[in-house]
C-alpha cells in the first residue's frame, strides 16, 4: 500500500482551511447592545393642607345682677326682726329684738344671691334670696342661732336709721318697720341701748328725749 504523497496532504491542509474560513463568515457572533433604563424622576404632588374647622366658642352666659330692694321680717321664734337692704351687689343688715340686743351687719351678695353679713360685736347673718321675694337665713349672735324669714319690703316698710347729738349724748337709733306695719326698734344713747319710740314709716319723723329727729331709710 502507498502513503499518501506530500503534495496530497498539502492539499487537504489547504482545503481545510479554506473550510475553516467559511464557516466563520457565514456564522459570526452576533453583538448584543444592552440598553440602560434610568428610572422616570419622582412626581412632586402639591397637597393642599386640610383646613381646621373653626370653633365658634360658645357665649358665656350674662349674670344677671341680684335686684336692688330691701326686706323685712321676724325670725321664727319671734324673738326678734330682721331687716336687710340690698344695693349694686352689697348689704346692710339690722338685728334687733326691741329691747336691748341688735347688731348692724354688713357684706357683699353673691350673684346667686346668697351672702354672708358680719358685725362689729362678732354677729354673722347668713342667708340667701329665694326667688327675688324674701330671704332665708340665720343670724348667729351671742352664741345662739335665729332662723329667720325676711319678705320683700315696700317703703314705708323696710329699715331706717337716725343719728344725732341730743343733750350732749350720742344718739343712734335703728328701726325696722314689717309690711303690716309692725315696727322694732334701739336707740342707743352713748351706747346704751333701751327700747325706741315709734316713727312716722311716711316721714321718718321721730322724737327722742324731747328733741324730734328724722330717721332715713338704710342702703348700703
Amino acid at each position: 500500500m502507498k502513503r499518501p504523497g506530500p503534495l496530497l496532504t498539502l492539499l487537504t491542509g489547504l482545503l481545510l482551511g479554506l473550510f475553516m474560513l467559511t464557516l466563520n463568515a457565514t456564522s459570526g457572533t452576533k453583538t448584543v447592545s444592552s440598553t440602560k433604563t434610568y428610572p422616570s424622576p419622582a412626581r412632586s404632588v402639591s397637597t393642599s393642607p386640610t383646613p381646621t374647622p373653626t370653633v365658634t366658642p360658645s357665649p358665656t352666659p350674662s349674670k344677671t345682677p341680684v335686684p336692688n330692694a330691701s326686706y323685712a321680717g321676724r325670725t321664727d321664734d319671734d324673738a326678734a326682726s330682721v331687716a336687710v337692704s340690698i344695693r349694686d351687689g352689697k348689704a346692710v343688715a339690722y338685728f334687733c329684738d326691741g329691747r336691748y340686743k341688735e347688731a348692724w351687719l354688713r357684706g357683699p351678695v353673691e350673684d346667686d344671691g346668697t351672702m354672708r353679713l358680719t358685725a362689729k360685736n362678732g354677729a354673722v347673718l347668713d342667708g340667701k334670696l329665694q326667688q327675688g321675694t324674701k330671704i332665708r337665713g340665720t343670724v348667729k349672735d351671742e352664741g345662739r342661732s335665729y332662723a329667720f324669714t325676711a319678705a320683700k319690703a315696700v317703703k314705708p316698710s323696710g329699715l331706717w336709721r337716725a343719728t344725732a347729738k341730743v343733750r350732749g349724748a350720742k344718739i343712734d337709733g335703728g328701726w325696722i318697720v314689717l309690711p303690716n306695719g309692725r315696727q322694732t326698734g334701739i336707740v342707743t344713747r352713748d351706747g346704751k341701748a333701751t327700747a325706741a319710740p315709734r316713727i312716722d314709716p311716711e316721714t321718718g319723723a321721730v322724737t327722742v328725749d324731747g328733741q324730734q329727729l328724722t330717721a332715713q331709710p338704710v342702703t348700703p
